[in-house]
């Protein structure tokens, strides 16, 4: 049904090829996967596939690249400094760098759209909306549960059930989180099967329609007849460490929280996430085919290679653009953007605190790789019984090579 990738983090930096090619971006991303990424990645130039020289993704096959906005704590004293990042649940062996954790679904049954067609070259998207700051998406609405927020309690993983549904929260949670937060991304999944982005990078592509009722609103529903081609589920956690940040004398005494998204987001609601597309050759869609069971384990996907931890956090690019994005504070956020609370839409804002427009291809870091995070759950299993756990890799895993095995036809448009 499923198979998951840890993705270390390529770089921070505010860039943006989707929303603003050739330009430094607004607000600042972590980006992670090939490292071909640049300002400017036009389809008809640049194979990402191709051009990139290593990945900080679990599976070499995928050089595609995804990137989200930057969580930042503010202090009272209103400096701000970025949340790290830290691995997830059963990503193990190893820890990775910064970074997310990516889960490519198939469709389920009761959905009819049972065939699924892989991504294709230049394909890109995005989800979510950077200038929302309102819970203004109606319940109904499949898109409503595309971004959510999980709070960790002490010693407890917190709510298990489907990311988005009850337990979660739309909005920053307002208490502090014992064991971090986890930002939950679902991408839309049906596509008009025509066009590889579109002016808005997102009408091309739809979520499914139907009831929302025990997730199969995300999981199990139809495409819609404007976009009939069922793509893959793609899922973004991104694991915030806010763990040094729970001191209430550090919280704002107003009752609010003291995290900010990195275009000025206080609320959460502008969460988004950019795709773009770089898988090898067809592994994806043989992946697709073949890998069908559901403890989303990499080694137990045998038509794709697996990288060792080591490898993919020695895949890094600096940071192009001299200013502080790691490890220190700051006054402003980086390209001035202001806090924007709400409930009236964001708007772009000048660059009034001198914040660099201009980058340099071969630059001298700034800033230190991010810090390898210690999170407080085990990231795979070496105890005696490996069927107790069966969501977990054993730590003694190894890389592994890829099957090819026979050529996977792609499924009928």
């Amino acid at each position: 049904m499923q198979w998951k990738s840890l993705v270390a983090t390529l770089v921070t930096e505010r860039s943006d090829p989707l929303v603003t090619p050739g330009e430094v971006a607004p607000h600042l991303h972590q980006i992670v996967g090939g490292n071909a990424f640049n300002f400017t990645m036009d389809p008809n130039v640049l194979d990402p596939a191709k051009a990139s020289t290593c990945t900080t993704c679990r599976f070499a096959e995928d050089k595609s690249n995804y990137w989200t906005a930057v969580l930042f704590f503010k202090h009272p004293n209103g400096s701000y400094i970025r949340v790290p990042q830290m691995a997830n649940h059963n990503t193990g062996p190893g820890i990775q760098a910064g970074g997310m954790t990516i889960y490519y679904f198939q469709p389920t049954p009761p959905t009819k759209n049972l065939n699924v067609t892989a991504f294709a070259p230049g394909f890109r998207m995005i989800v979510g909306h950077p200038m929302r700051r309102a819970d203004d998406i109606p319940t109904a609405s499949p898109e409503y549960r595309s971004t959510s927020y999980r709070c960790f309690d002490a010693n407890d993983p917190g709510n298990s059930g489907v990311p988005g549904f009850p337990g979660d929260s739309f909005h920053l949670p307002n208490k502090p989180c014992a064991e971090g937060i986890r930002s939950n991304i679902y991408f839309p999944q049906c596509w008009d099967g025509v066009n590889l982005d579109s002016p808005d990078h997102s009408s091309h592509v739809a979520f499914p329609e139907g009831p929302a009722s025990a997730g199969l609103q995300i999981f199990g529903t139809d495409c819609p007849a404007s976009h009939p081609v069922r793509l893959p589920l793609l899922f973004i956690e991104i694991n915030w460490d806010t763990r040094s940040f729970n001191d209430v004398s550090l919280w704002p005494t107003d009752g609010s929280q003291p995290f900010v998204f990195s275009m000025g987001d206080p609320t959460g609601f502008g969460q988004h996430a950019d795709y773009l597309f770089g898988w090898e050759g067809d592994s994806l869609q043989r992946a697709m085919e073949v890998c069908t069971g559901g403890d989303g384990i990499p080694w137990n996907c045998p038509v794709l290679t697996t990288q060792d931890m080591e490898t993919m956090n020695n895949c890094r690019q600096p940071n192009k653009i001299a200013e502080v994005v790691e490890d220190e504070y700051i006054q402003r956020l980086p390209g001035c953007n202001p806090l924007q609370e709400g409930p009236v839409s964001a708007t772009l804002h000048p660059n009034d605190c001198g914040a660099q427009t201009t980058w340099v291809a071969a630059p001298t870091p700034v800033t230190a790789p991010p810090a390898i995070v210690t999170p407080p759950w085990p990231v795979c299993y070496d105890g005696p019984n490996p069927a107790s756990n069966p969501l977990a890799p054993l730590c003694d895993s190894k890389p592994t090579m890829a099957n090819s095995g026979p050529v996977v036809t792609p499924a009928p448009l």
